[in-house]
């Protein structure tokens, strides 16, 4: 069996806007892709509500994503698959696009270097773009809370996201345009959940 890791925030999580719950197992996207991969894969759910790449949130220091991300691989281990998908929350805290570049970085880094010693062979990891913040934000509940300028980063990921992928041999993938819902403009629609396992699924049974 090969075990695929899901690390990620609340688009991981499976949050959904309009109840402030989750989106039932089976419509969540690392629900989705379990069931399209088959028994012959685990598919391990590690999304948290406001998780950022590396960065403490202001009395909230445990979403930052690099703190915890070394002892949950080692509670999956061994992993054939890890995938990312960080950096909304951080464009989100008012940070320029340089922070969750280089917060990514990091965990790329952290991550690299961890399994290594953890399994004695490397496991292959999908750097994802994360959904950018809908056209329609201004009209969202999340207009209280962006700025153009949040909402602009959300939008210009894909260019250093890609560059980190090929810096630190990981497969890419850019999700920044599947649809978000009209609710807050941030976080991903039915279709968007499954959209995203469908492109999940090619990267992984293509390699």
């Amino acid at each position: 069996m090969k075990t695929v890791l899901c690390y990620g925030d609340s688009n991981t999580y499976g949050y959904e806007p309009t109840t402030c719950g989750r989106y039932p197992k089976d419509k969540r996207w690392v629900g989705i892709l379990q069931r399209k991969l088959g028994e012959d894969y685990d598919v391990i759910s590690e999304g948290l509500n406001g998780r950022t790449t590396a960065f403490d949130r202001e009395g909230r220091a445990w979403k930052n994503g690099l703190y915890p991300l070394t002892a949950i691989m080692g509670s999956h281990v061994p992993l054939d698959y890890i995938i990312f998908m960080l950096g909304t929350n951080d464009c989100e805290m008012g940070l320029s696009l340089d922070h969750p570049v280089w917060g990514m970085e990091q965990v790329l880094k952290q991550a690299e270097a961890n399994i290594a010693e953890m399994q004695d062979y490397k496991a292959k990891i999908i750097l994802v773009v994360p959904p950018a913040m809908g056209d329609k934000y201004e009209e969202s509940h999340s207009m209280n809370v962006l700025t153009f300028e949040m909402v602009q980063n959300t939008r210009s990921l894909a260019k250093p996201y890609k560059e980190l992928a090929e810096k630190y041999n990981c497969i890419f993938l850019d999700a920044s345009s599947l649809e978000v819902t009209d609710y807050d403009s941030e976080h991903l629609s039915l279709k968007g959940h499954e959209e995203l396992a469908d492109l999940l699924l090619e990267k992984i049974l293509g390699e």
